[in-house]
């Protein structure tokens, strides 16, 4: 990946895994979480892939291809939808908005060119062309609840933590959730206009957006997701998948987990003791007693929460246990997916 222009920003710390391209950090995470999180700072998330679709038939194409409902999505309207492997595990997570001509797409650092060629391994005849823009494109995220206007960038406006069309829950009610009122939008912008796109707010990096993320509980391809991960072990259906709109790859197991099992894993929130000076990293094993449960997959410090993680557990999990995570770290669950 190609890094961000911002990184020549004042005291940008670079990131590195998934994250390295863009700064982690301008040098006081916790401030960049209020900030963000009273919508006065905005995230480079520059090395995001973007992936377009053009051609008349793209929607419905898209549509018989992926979890969501799709065809005739109207223009500036955004949706989420999953791509499944023919056993239902979860393969990419789209963040996509249609402008009327276009259907932009916005992918998980390093994933686009994987999905580039997946969709076009599935062209056939149909009047669709498909371009990884990556390079020629950046993502400014912004905890802002608006749809891109005429004239406006193509902006995707996650709709976490309400429900999306014909799905099911496996978390709380929205008006419970823990992130009922959250606002989140990703905006795509020529590489050459991001510094515009920030102009005169202040920059913050993801080490804050993912610890706001991780209150939120909401998932992340590559972070709650591994190649056996099913939609409904993240609770991932109630804005990404349509239960009743026709075929797709890895439909009968949505389906058949739907209407006759549950998920053999789920996923929980942790409250971290946070008497030590170290997080415990992705991919701890996570421990009742003397029996290894689950795994981190996400950690981070929350400006008001402290330390907190989401984990992969077993289903039969007791789901109000107090566990602990390797080397010696206790935690305190919230079950998201009940057992």
């Amino acid at each position: 990946m190609t890094a961000s222009s911002l990184l020549q920003a004042p005291g940008a710390v670079p990131g590195d895994g998934i994250d390295s391209g863009v700064a982690a950090h301008y040098g006081d995470p916790m401030r960049e979480q209020r900030l963000l999180s009273e919508g006065l700072g905005v995230v480079d998330l520059s090395h995001r892939g973007v992936v377009t679709v053009t051609g008349a038939d793209r929607l419905s194409w898209l549509h018989s291809l992926t979890t969501q409902q799709l065809a005739g999505l109207a223009p500036r309207t955004s949706a989420e939808s999953l791509v499944l492997t023919p056993k239902g595990h979860v393969e990419h997570a789209l963040h996509l908005v249609d402008d009327g001509e276009t259907t932009w797409i916005t992918v998980e650092p390093g994933t686009a060119p994987a999905l580039t060629a997946r969709l076009d391994s599935m062209r056939f005849m149909l009047r669709v062309e498909v371009a990884d823009v990556s390079d020629r494109f950046a993502v400014p995220g912004e905890s802002i609840d608006r749809e891109g206007g005429e004239g406006e960038p193509p902006t995707w406006v996650d709709a976490w933590p309400r429900v999306v069309g014909d799905t099911a829950l496996y978390g709380p009610e929205p008006q419970d959730h823990p992130a009922h009122g959250r606002r989140w939008r990703e905006v795509i912008v020529p590489v050459d206009e991001v510094a515009a796109a920030v102009g005169d707010r202040e920059l913050v990096g993801p080490w804050a957006a993912e610890a706001l993320r991780i209150a939120a509980r909401r998932p992340r391809l590559g972070a709650e997701s591994d190649h056996r991960t099913i939609a409904h072990e993240v609770d991932w259906l109630r804005t990404a998948v349509h239960l009743h709109k026709g075929c797709y790859r890895g439909q009968e197991t949505v389906a058949r987990v739907h209407n006759l099992g549950r998920p053999p894993r789920r996923l929980a929130f942790l409250h971290l003791d946070g008497s030590g000076h170290t997080l415990p990293e992705v991919g701890a094993e996570v421990s009742l007693g003397d029996k290894v449960v689950g795994r981190i997959t996400s950690v981070g410090r929350h400006h008001e929460d402290g330390p907190i993680a989401l984990a992969m557990l077993k289903r039969n999990t007791d789901d109000v246990a107090d566990l602990l995570v390797a080397p010696d770290v206790a935690a305190a669950q919230t079950a998201i997916v009940p057992r």
